[in-house]
């Protein structure tokens, strides 16, 4: 082979590799990975090649295709921290979160100011609930930078769910200075705001956020609790009408709506609300319990009993659930019943069951 040979091919697989680059930047995973198996096939040494490849198939979402090229890639370099990066992201989409730590250390041993080994190593422990490593993790890729909206969002959502609001709030907020645009982050600090008790900011904080995206029933959803929290019961129920307006799919909107609803008094209106909940979910016993409520006050002590037992069904250890029905069974004047729910309450540590016992069971 000619040295004038072998210069023009080593030119050749330079653009390829440098088209390729252009067309992942593009989305356009097809034609990345089309060029760079034409390096591959001129080079099966080509570190580089296989990583991009793998790359590209992460895009087109083939997770075991490109585990195999960022594999293949590690055998040629073990210390090439972008490979084992790559493979990291591969095995987080494939649920593999433990075996994503392993390769994501190794990248960071490899590199120590690789700030995506860091963050993806942060999503990683986030999803195995290891809180305090992901705020590490992303508080590193803070330090390390470059500062953007999602470094912040990232750890503000750790914060959040350590219970550290008003840290988390920080977080949202320095994001936000960052990305005035991006409704969710308007949504989560709202959220923060709101398990803070401070309910204004809360409500202006969801009012940006729908403003910017007037499609989500999840920001409507939020607003109408905060309106709850408020008193304002009227606007909430719009809000949550506007949320089943634009998600009728969702039960757990359909029982927040039958809460509210129940608090106005508008106890028909909160039993059709559950009733709804319930067909789209039947496993959850919150519905069948906040039903029965309602139709106690509607005194359908019969369907109250029924829901009851519905909810001891699906959750029996829960005292709360024997502690009213046998109540309920104690206003229809089944008194027996109704002690034998009772005394099971009190044996379960229902601490209002007692004084119930001493004044209905004789």
């Amino acid at each position: 082979m000619s040295l004038l040979f072998i210069c023009g091919y080593a030119q050749t697989n330079d653009a390829l590799l440098d088209g390729a680059r252009k067309k992942l930047t593009a989305k356009d995973f097809v034609g990345a990975k089309k060029d760079l198996s034409k390096v591959i096939e001129g080079n099966q040494k080509n570190k580089q090649a296989f990583l991009l490849r793998g790359q590209a198939r992460l895009g087109l979402e083939d997770f075991y295709g490109a585990i195999a090229d960022f594999t293949f890639s590690l055998e040629l370099d073990s210390t090439f921290a972008e490979a084992l990066n790559s493979r990291g992201e591969a095995k987080m989409a494939l649920a593999d979160d433990d075996g994503a730590i392993d390769d994501l250390d190794k990248a960071i041993k490899f590199n120590a100011k690789y700030t995506a080994a860091y963050t993806n190593r942060g999503f990683a422990k986030y999803n195995i609930e290891d809180l305090q490593g992901a705020y590490f993790d992303f508080s590193k890729a803070l330090e390390l930078g470059p500062v953007d909206a999602d470094k912040y969002f990232n750890r503000g959502i750790v914060k959040a769910e350590l219970g550290e609001y008003i840290s988390a709030i920080d977080d949202y907020s320095k994001a936000i200075e960052s990305d005035k645009t991006d409704a969710g982050l308007y949504n989560y600090r709202g959220v923060a705001y709101f398990n803070t008790a401070n309910f204004e900011k809360a409500l202006a904080d969801y009012d940006q956020a729908i403003k910017l995206d007037p499609k989500d029933a999840v920001k409507f959803e939020n607003r109408a609790l905060a309106k709850s929290a408020k008193e304002d019961l009227k606007g909430a129920l719009e809000d949550y009408n506007k949320a089943i307006e634009l998600d009728s799919e969702d039960g757990e909107t359909f029982n927040l709506r039958g809460v509210l609803k129940h608090t106005m008094q508008d106890y028909a209106g909160a039993i059709e609300d559950y009733g709804k909940a319930i067909k789209i979910d039947e496993t959850n016993p919150t519905y069948f319990d906040n039903r029965a409520l309602s139709k106690t006050e509607k005194e359908d002590y019969a369907g109250a009993v029924e829901d009851y037992s519905s909810s001891i069904e699906l959750y029996p250890s829960d005292p709360e659930t024997y502690l009213e029905r046998g109540l309920v069974k104690i206003l229809m004047n089944n008194n027996y019943d109704g002690c034998m729910d009772l005394k099971r309450a009190e044996e379960m540590g229902a601490t209002e069951a007692k004084a119930a016992i001493k004044k209905n069971c004789k």
